[in-house]
């Protein structure tokens, strides 16, 4: 394993961590707890939010693509790069689409409307832990 290759993929991983941790179980759920934020104001700023992670997100898996195809890494590491890639396909394929027309209709409603509950972000969160997951056992393997 190539030390310059382990390192960018080490920080690649932890980088990408500490964007999932900040954005995803922080700030997202403590937007709506500020006082005058509005539902239809929080999906609007999360929307924005997520979208320009999820572009950080596409840099960084390309890193990481970059970093594991020059630096000839054992199979682990390989394995949990081929994991977290698949969790991201999945959050933007077919996750973020229906989370976008969620946000759609509840935007769309009159005030006060109430609209069931969506299973969207459910999984969403659950790609995340998972993304968690294999980006700090990723960041551990690089090392």
């Amino acid at each position: 394993m190539d030390q310059t290759s382990g390192a960018l993929l080490s920080a690649f991983s932890f980088t990408w961590l500490g964007l999932v941790i900040g954005i995803s179980f922080i700030e997202a759920p403590l937007k709506f707890r500020a006082p005058g934020v509005t539902i239809p104001l929080g999906l609007g700023i999360g929307r924005l939010v997520f979208r320009a992670l999820n572009v950080v997100e596409c840099v960084l898996a390309a890193g990481l693509v970059v970093a594991v195809a020059v630096g000839g890494f054992a199979t682990p590491a390989s394995v949990l790069v081929i994991a977290v890639l698949v969790l991201l396909a999945i959050q933007l394929a077919v996750v973020r689409p229906r989370l976008n027309r969620r946000t759609d209709r509840v935007l769309s409603a009159p005030d006060g409307a109430e609209l069931p509950r969506s299973r969207a972000h459910l999984a969403y969160v659950g790609a995340e832990v998972l993304k968690v997951a294999a980006l700090v056992a990723l960041g551990i393997a690089a090392r």
